[in-house]
């Protein structure tokens, strides 16, 4: 059973916390991994893009010139490719880009993320993140005193002085337990979660 410090905002050691193994010490699986992050952005994609193909532009319906005779090489239409406003060749068409993980498959991703990010000693826990008011510069000066530079940070509550704080910090984003994934663990790097969510994280994610 892995354990880590509970740090308070002012980035004092106050006690620590033991991680379950079933969520923070399971066997890393780098394919599930590859797997949910292609996932995560390939479901971001709209897929809508569209071009038309020489049968779906307007005109040409005359052949331009005689088939023999004029010097010039044989057309049918002025919409063909190779024709300015002409159709394209391999036309672009909408389509869907989704990339499917089951359930099963999702939680071991996550668990090998939160793994991963214990054992590189990135996983941080603190008491609480609590603000009065929306304030950026505190809530900048805490991550300084943790020495983060760049942060996901997991919250137990949705704290919108919290929220709206860390907003504008670049590097820093926030989430609740029930939003976070593989692909925000991976490319912020460190994690930063409050002692409350660790419990929520435990419980949702066994």
């Amino acid at each position: 059973m892995a354990t880590v410090n509970v740090y308070n905002m002012k980035g004092e050691v106050t006690s620590n916390i033991n991680l379950k193994d079933e969520i923070f010490n399971v066997e890393v699986n780098e394919h599930i991994l590859h797997k949910a992050v292609k996932s995560i952005l390939a479901n971001k994609r709209q897929g809508t893009s569209k071009t038309k193909t020489r049968s779906e532009v307007r005109g040409g319906g005359k052949k331009p010139w005689r088939q023999k005779g004029t010097g010039h090489a044989r057309q049918g239409t002025i919409r063909a490719p190779q024709w300015k406003g002409g159709g394209m060749v391999f036309a672009l068409t909408p389509r869907d880009y989704v990339v499917e993980l089951n359930k099963k498959e999702k939680k071991l991703a996550l668990k090998s993320a939160l793994t991963n990010a214990v054992k590189e000693n990135n996983f941080y826990v603190i008491e609480e993140i609590a603000m009065d008011k929306i304030k950026t510069k505190e809530f900048q000066n805490m991550l300084n005193s943790l020495k983060l530079e760049k942060a996901f940070v997991v919250l137990d509550k949705n704290d919108q002085n919290v929220i709206l704080s860390a907003r504008n910090i670049e590097g820093v984003k926030t989430s609740g337990v029930n939003e976070i994934n593989v692909y925000d663990i991976m490319k912020f790097g460190k994690v930063l979660v409050t002692k409350d969510a660790v419990k929520n994280i435990e419980e949702v994610y066994a």
